[in-house]
């Protein structure tokens, strides 16, 4: 290769690099940094009011099922997830000492008995007087009502079902001392599937504005192909103290499904007042994390600004917003996640 074909060979390369660079900072347009948008105007919408909360599942009743008097745990004839029957014998205590206590109680009836009719005797014969006759009166008295305190503890040394229900929590086992009034079986009481809630918790402006007796849509994990309609059927009033919130609780109006207590669910609450919204595509949003995003709109001629928005909730490519774009007109609605607020924009209508 001769000196001149060389010098052309170089030269030629450097052309090809020099526009391989210069076709690095131009777009399709051959603009510098110009990014072509489309821009649609932020339109307003007034919609019910909903609120969102999530809860366990839980019973409308729930109880903790002990014994009146303290003993020795005989038997517990239920375990934890087991259903039972309204009446049915959930457990017993050991019944050796009741018995004797029931057996002494009606000797001291009997005694007193006695005492009474032979008083009423030498009464009569004007041997006793009718203060010490009133006196075995009442000693015969006493006696009476203590047989009866003893049968009502007696009866009461067994647990029946008060409803139909389950087992949410066994407490004590056979063998076990118990005091009166221990817990020996945590109980829900069910009937049917009508008896199931939702048990939410919510702001205190969320719960001024719900009302008993407004219409929910629930959402178990357990079964998330199935949205459960539901009620709000009691308000607390007072907040939790342990977690800070009003709880509310939603009664499920449930068909061929049967949850567990403690199961997670998501609820959206319909109240009775409306709420204006902003309403963008969802195209639009940039950097969304949970209820918080981003969106562009025109800020002069070519450039963008970067404004946060609240998002109310996501309908198909709807977007509805609590908050933001307070002023704003337009937005950006198409190459939003390759703009920064350094960007140059060009319109497309």
């Amino acid at each position: 290769m001769n000196k001149i074909q060389l010098l052309s060979l170089i030269a030629a390369i450097s052309v090809l690099y020099s526009c391989k660079e210069e076709n690095k900072s131009k777009n399709s347009l051959g603009d510098t940094d110009v990014i072509p948008v489309k821009i649609s105007a932020v339109s307003a919408l007034g919609l019910a009011r909903s609120i969102n909360a999530t809860g366990l599942v839980t019973t409308e009743n729930e109880a903790k099922y002990s014994f009146k008097i303290g003993g020795v745990i005989s038997r517990v004839f239920v375990e934890e997830g087991q259903f039972f029957k309204k009446g049915q014998l959930l457990a017993t205590l050991n019944s050796t000492e009741i018995s004797a206590g029931l057996a002494q109680s009606s000797l001291n009836v009997d005694k007193a008995q006695r005492d009474y009719e032979r008083a009423a005797s030498l009464y009569k014969d004007g041997v006793f007087t009718l203060e010490q006759l009133q006196n075995t009166k009442t000693a015969l008295d006493i006696a009476q009502k203590a047989k009866e305190a003893t049968a009502f503890n007696e009866r009461y040394s067994k647990i029946y079902a008060a409803a139909d229900g389950f087992v949410s929590q066994k407490m004590a086992n056979e063998g076990e001392v118990v005091d009166p009034g221990t817990p020996v079986l945590s109980i829900n009481e069910t009937r049917g599937n009508d008896n199931y809630l939702l048990r939410v918790g919510v702001t205190d402006r969320e719960w001024s504005l719900i009302s008993l007796g407004q219409t929910a849509k629930v959402t178990l994990d357990g079964y998330a192909d199935k949205e459960i309609d539901a009620f709000v059927f009691r308000k607390s009033q007072a907040a939790d103290r342990a977690l800070g919130s009003f709880q509310i609780e939603l009664k499920l109006k449930l068909k061929d499904v049967k949850p567990a207590v403690g199961m997670f669910g998501k609820a959206e609450i319909s109240t009775s007042q409306d709420e204006n919204v902003k309403v963008i595509p969802y195209s639009s949003l940039v950097e969304a994390d949970g209820d918080k995003a981003f969106v562009f709109t025109p800020d002069g001629t070519g450039k963008v600004k970067k404004v946060p928005v609240t998002i109310s909730k996501i309908d198909n490519d709807q977007v509805y917003l609590r908050d933001g774009l307070a002023g704003v007109n337009e937005i950006v609605i198409s190459n939003s996640a390759y703009l920064n607020e350094k960007s140059t924009i060009k319109i497309i209508r």
